[in-house]
């Protein structure tokens, strides 16, 4: 793993795995009743929440307070956030089903793994992108405005604003 733009994550520590505990009964609480008072409490764990935002039943993150979502953004059913670094999303995008953004990393060497570090990359989507059903998007993506990545899209960098990507790894295809 190259960790060069990485921030050690210690997500073992106390206070982490309290806000886990807490943000996970949370993300359960809505999947079992995905009423608009479970959603509000899920909103509230978020850093930043804008206007119209909803999501789907099946949401998950593991900690809510590093997430920061703009207007108008649309997160489908079963949806994975781990969010040990930053994701934000801003207005308008959309977030097809079973979608996984993933800001979390380890080492690759077998030997620095036995030290259970954990490395963080933050996730960012600027305005109007549109992430298919099933796509997963790697730590320390940048996707450009009004992107779209196809469905089972593998995104492991960053992604030019204005194109269409698809595949594992994700390539660009055109541009609109």
């Amino acid at each position: 793993m190259n960790n060069k733009d990485a921030t050690l994550f210690n997500s073992l520590s106390s206070e982490h795995k309290q806000q886990r505990q807490k943000t996970h009964e949370c993300c359960r609480q809505f999947s079992r009743s995905p009423s608009k008072g479970n959603l509000s409490r899920l909103k509230s764990l978020l850093a930043q929440c804008g206007k119209e935002v909803f999501i789907e039943q099946g949401f998950y993150c593991d900690y809510g307070n590093k997430i920061s979502l703009g207007n108008r953004v649309y997160i489908n059913a079963n949806c994975t956030f781990i969010d040990g670094g930053h994701i934000c999303i801003d207005d308008d995008c959309l977030i097809g089903p079973n979608v996984q953004l993933l800001t979390i990393n380890h080492a690759t060497s077998p030997k620095q793994r036995l030290a259970k570090q954990s490395y963080s990359q933050d996730i960012v989507l600027a305005k109007n992108v549109w992430l298919g059903a099933g796509v997963i998007v790697l730590p320390g993506v940048h996707i450009g405005e009004g992107a779209v990545l196809g469905a089972g899209s593998v995104v492991t960098h960053n992604v030019m604003a204005g194109c269409l990507y698809v595949g594992n790894p994700a390539k660009k295809q055109r541009c609109f």
